[in-house]
């Protein structure tokens, strides 16, 4: 799934955009979309590219509910995350047998994510919480445990390589390349110049 260390934080307004966004990604080279739950059409999203993209790794993001697990693994997804640390739902998701990224801020939070057998974090907000510096230094006694992070949260083009630079990062999670403006304005193209570039960037910097 993170053979790319990219995962696209996508916003979905439009259903009709579904596809055509599915398409401009595996254009760029990306085989894997986090569809966010913050729309009304989000769950249908999920239904359609995961009947009509079986090679996409489909998951679901901002998921707050635990209720709503066992309908996200009957409409295909793959993988959940979610912005903070919820023990009902993540319980959810391993009773499911559905891989979760829950989201971490602090020392606190990554401890209580070991507890409950987490292995793979989300770190958000990644830049407003400090950037690529303040993940090094919360990976400095933890990085020995095995525990990796997705940062998530204002990253950029130009910010992604220094996340990119850390060993323990196993993908990053932005935005700016399925910008919500691109998608309204129907610029496929765009999208998929940007995702091969944040592809190239990422691929630069990796060890």
């Amino acid at each position: 799934m993170f053979a790319t260390r990219l995962v696209p934080v996508v916003v979905l307004k439009n259903l009709a955009h579904a596809e055509p966004l599915a398409e401009a990604l595996l254009a760029g080279g990306l085989d894997t979309i986090e569809l966010t739950l913050r729309t009304d059409c989000a769950l249908d999203a999920i239904k359609l590219l995961s009947e009509k993209y079986p090679q996409i790794k489909l998951g679901a993001g901002t998921v707050l509910d635990a209720g709503i697990v066992p309908q996200l693994v009957d409409l295909g997804c793959q993988y959940a995350v979610s912005p903070g640390l919820n023990p009902k739902v993540i319980e959810a998701t391993q009773k499911a047998d559905l891989p979760i990224f829950a989201g971490v801020a602090n020392p606190t939070d990554i401890e209580t994510a070991r507890e409950l057998g987490l292995q793979t974090l989300k770190f958000f907000p990644a830049e407003p919480l400090g950037g690529a510096s303040m993940l090094k230094a919360l990976i400095g006694p933890y990085g020995h445990t095995g525990i990796k992070f997705i940062p998530t949260g204002g990253i950029t083009l130009e910010k992604a390589p220094s996340y990119a630079a850390l060993p323990e990062v196993a993908a990053i999670g932005g935005s700016w390349f399925v910008d919500a403006k691109l998608m309204a304005e129907g610029n496929w193209a765009q999208i998929t110049k940007r995702t091969e570039e944040a592809i190239k960037a990422i691929a630069e910097s990796s060890h």
